[in-house]
This record gives C-alpha cells, structure tokens and sequence, in this order.
C-alpha cells in the first residue's frame, strides 16, 4: 500500500514537473517563432513597426490572408475533442469536471498565432493559458492520476502560462486563486506555485530577467494626489464595465448571426484592416504602442485614438471567432485611461502631481481588475509589470475602486460572462465560494 501511495506521488510529481517544463516551452516557442516567422515574411521589426510601412491594400491583405488560414486550422481542431477554453479550464479547476483536449488546443493556440501575426486585435496569453491547463489535463490521464490530481495539475499549466505570458509569477498564482479556482485549497496552490516558479526560470532564462515593459520608475508627489488615483480608478471601473458590455453585446450578436465561422473571419479582418490603414496601433496584442505609451513616445491625439479604436478592433476579432484573448488589449486601454487622465491632472497642477506615464501604469493595472473582478491579482501584475515598490498604494486603491464601480455596472466578469455561456456561475455563502451549474 505504501509502494503504491509512493508511485502515485512520484507520478505526480513527474506530471507536475512536465507541466511546467512544457508550459514554459510552448510560450518561448509561441512568442519567438511569431517574431522570427514574421521578420521571415515582412522583414526586420515588430508586427506594429511592419503594419505601419505596409500599403493601404496590404493592410487589408496581410489579415484577410491570415484570416483564411487561421479558419483552415480552426476546421481541422474541429476534429478533435473541444480544446480548453478559460471557462473549460476554470470548470476543471474549481469543480474537478471536463478533461481539456491538449491537441485541440494546440491547434487553436495555432489559429490565434496565425490570426495575430496578420494584426488580430487578440492577446497571445488566453493561448498560453488554456494550453498549460489543457497540458496539465492530458498529463494526468496519461499518469493515471486522480481526480483531485488532476484539479492541481490543470491549475499548474494555467499559472505557469499566466507566469510564461507576463513574466509575473506573483500576478499568475493569484489569477490561477482570484479568477480561475475562486478559493485558496493548498492543493491546488503549491503545485501551481512550483510549476509557476519552474516556468517562470525557463521564461527569464530564454527571454530575459526584467519586466516585460521594462523597468518603471515612480514616485508620488504627496499623499493628496492619492485622491487623483481613486479617481482613476472609479474612472476606470466605468471603462472596464462598458468594454465587458461590449464584448459581450457583439459576440450574442455574432452567435445569433447565420453566418458561418469564415464569412465571420474575414469581415473581422476587413474591418481591422480598415483601421489598420489609418492607425496601424491597433492590431496584435497591443504589446508594442503599450511599450511607447509608459515610455511617454506616444501623442496624446493619438493616445485618444487607440482608446476608441482599440476596444472596437478586439471586439470585432473576438466575436469573428478568432481563438484568443482579451488580457493585454485590456491592458493597452487602461493604459490609454491613464495617460489620459494623468496629463489632464499635470495641465491643471504642473509640478503638483506624478507624471503620466505615472498614471498609465496604475490605469492598466485598474482596468485589469475592473474586467476580471480580481483586484489583488491586477495590484500586484502592475507592480511586477513595473519593479518599483514605490508605486503599490496607487495601484491598490486604483484597483478597489475600480472593481467597486465594475461590479455594480456590470456583475459578471470577462471570465464569469463565458462561465454564464456554459451554464456555470459562483455560488457565494459566507465562508464559501463555489462553482455551481446554473438552473435552466
């Protein structure tokens, strides 16, 4: 019996520490191979650098193209058994139900690769993120492992893709506590906290050790301006509900439409591409403008923009049926708010308040938790995001604020919205948080 109990933990840990290691594997691949295949293709440079020397009638092209082939491979996953969406994964983690398909997944994580580099307005961490839970998944059926097992290994893959995606390992165990579990179970967070560190090693080794968006630098002029950052906050909560509507409005829109999956594609990457002709800053996951934005490269004009065209462009990818997610657009736009905001502030008060690269970095972090309802989890991703410790209060207060304004405009979360398409909802009692199916 013990012999037995001993293969069964060693098995798990095997699991565990594939899980980890392919995690972190799959996200190096998946972001390097982007940019060596696109510089392959267009020449040297990020996918934003290439869209704005491209012709008018390349900028409808390159999408159109990659529309098409990322349909081909969306019709071959159909194949397969459903890979693992963020609801499926969530439903495997907080209930013990439903086994992700890891080949399924791939090839979607593929459709999103190919719809992103032809300028998708889609983040590249929904991918990452539903493949390690999809991993973690199949691991266990191949290990023979247990149901309770299996529940700790899905929730592993998703950190340790969440941690490969932003180089966040803090942010990542509290998306996996705040968005995808709902409760802290020892069981599921210290296997989730070794493969989240193990993938996040690999990341910085093949990637690099810094923040992602390099490091910020910040300081707060007096605790008075503290009221400035609540404001931002509240500011932001209205921004974050109003783009969960709108996700939400366009893809019932979109299952409601008889179209089929192709005609949808390709409409989503005519009207993307139209944009892309006027304001190339729109397509991919926003990493690039986001980049100029903290560094205080981009023009306020421009800035105001990208806050309207940016949340239009993800919507219409998103509900065309392009495999991806929302994170880092949601990112750029919070992002957008601040700076925004921030430069209304130093108009009024120069000298007086923090600048507003300042107020970027906290609107990014607002705007994420106004969309998840994970305000610990967004607090903690701007301060990693950044490295300055100085800048954590800001960011704590934005948060609150911002998630108590969402939820009272809007109750469901982006990931509580597709938990809702699944007939699945959070049940909460005192002391108890758990995931329900919902009465019909």
């Amino acid at each position: 019996m013990e012999r037995s109990l001993t293969g069964v933990r060693l098995r798990g840990f095997a699991a565990l520490l594939l899980v980890a290691l392919g995690s972190a594997a799959f996200a190096i691949a998946f972001r390097a191979s982007a940019l060596a295949v696109t510089e392959l293709i267009f020449g040297p440079g990020h996918l934003l650098d290439i869209f704005r020397r491209l012709r008018w009638w390349e900028c409808l092209g390159v999408p159109l193209g990659s529309g098409l082939l990322a349909w081909g491979v969306l019709r071959l996953s159909a194949r397969f058994k459903p890979g693992a969406s963020v609801g499926e994964v969530m439903e495997a983690v907080a209930i013990g139900q439903g086994k992700l398909s890891a080949p399924a997944t791939a090839l979607k994580a593929l459709a999103s690769w190919i719809a992103m580099g032809g300028g998708a307005s889609i983040g590249r961490e929904g991918p990452l993120i539903q493949f390690g839970g999809a991993l973690g998944s199949s691991l266990c059926r191949w290990f023979s492992l247990e149901d309770k097992q299996h529940r700790a290994l899905v929730a592993a893959g998703t950190a340790a893709g969440f941690a490969a995606a932003y180089n966040t390992p803090l942010a990542a165990l509290l998306f996996m506590v705040e968005v995808v579990a709902g409760v802290i179970t020892l069981e599921v967070l210290v296997p989730a906290a070794v493969a989240t560190a193990i993938a996040t090693t690999l990341t910085r080794w093949a990637i690099g050790e810094g923040p992602i968006y390099g490091v910020r630098t910040f300081r707060l002029v007096s605790d008075a301006e503290l009221l400035a950052f609540a404001a931002l906050g509240l500011l932001a909560g209205v921004v974050g509900a109003g783009f969960i509507k709108l996700l939400a409005k366009s893809e019932q829109l979109a299952a409601r439409s008889r179209l089929s999956l192709l005609p949808k594609i390709l409409i989503g990457a005519v009207v993307v591409g139209l944009i892309a002709i006027v304001l190339p800053e729109v397509v991919g996951n926003g990493f690039e403008p986001l980049s100029e934005l903290l560094s205080g490269k981009m023009p306020l004009l421009l800035v105001l923009a990208l806050l309207v065209a940016k949340p239009l462009a993800t919507t219409l990818s998103v509900s065309a049926g392009v495999p991806g997610g929302v994170f880092t657009p949601a990112l750029l736009i919070g992002a957008c708010v601040g700076v925004l905001f921030g430069s209304g502030l130093e108009q009024l008060a120069p000298g007086h308040v923090a600048p507003p690269t300042a107020y970027a970095l906290v609107g990014l972090a607002a705007l994420c938790a106004a969309t998840t309802h994970a305000p610990i989890m967004a607090a903690v991703l701007g301060f990693e995001l950044s490295g300055d410790y100085a800048i954590v209060i800001p960011l704590v207060l934005a948060c609150a604020c911002a998630v108590w304004v969402s939820e009272r405009l809007q109750p469901n979360s982006l990931y509580e919205t597709e938990l809702q398409r699944r007939g699945l909802a959070w049940h909460e009692a005192p002391g108890e948080r758990r995931l329900v199916k919902r009465d019909p």
